[in-house]
């Protein structure tokens, strides 16, 4: 009998020691968990901090880039008013460009007229000339006409 008692005593203490090994194994098995919460936690709130920056930093580069395509706009709008002034001037001064040219035009066909017919006008009025002076100097009393006979014999 003694020995069917060592026999369920043995037995027992082996039972006992296979569930201390069991428990030992559940309570490594829950440290390695709570182990694996605690790191999955801190990764949360790193993660979290970091999508609060990249929110923060994308937030401000809207407000940046809202700035900079309102500036953009401007500048565009004035180039676009300077562009429409600047070609209506350009207009204006072409066209007063052209009346100048064609005035000057006017002008230098004036100025051939009267150089082609300089030596044409020089003579008529030196014959007005003469015919002035004979008509004041018969206004005065002097008689031409035997000069005119003469002048009409030399000629014919």
């Amino acid at each position: 009998m003694l020995r069917r008692h060592h026999q369920r005593r043995d037995s027992y203490s082996k039972k006992s020691q296979e569930s201390n090994g069991v428990m030992a194994m559940m309570d490594m098995l829950v440290a390695d968990l709570d182990k694996e919460i605690t790191e999955m936690e801190f990764e949360e709130k790193d993660s979290q901090a970091e999508y609060e920056k990249f929110t923060k930093e994308a937030a401000a580069k809207r407000v940046t880039d809202s700035k900079s395509i309102t500036d953009k706009e401007g500048a565009k709008a004035d180039a676009e008013a300077t562009v429409e002034k600047e070609t209506a001037e350009r207009g204006n001064t072409m066209k007063e460009l052209f009346a100048t040219m064609e005035f000057l035009k006017s002008l230098h066909a004036d100025c051939d007229w009267l150089l082609q017919n300089f030596d044409v006008r020089k003579e008529a009025r030196a014959g007005e000339v003469d015919s002035l002076k004979k008509a004041k100097a018969v206004l005065s009393g002097a008689d031409f006409s035997l000069v005119q006979t003469k002048r009409y014999l030399r000629h014919a």
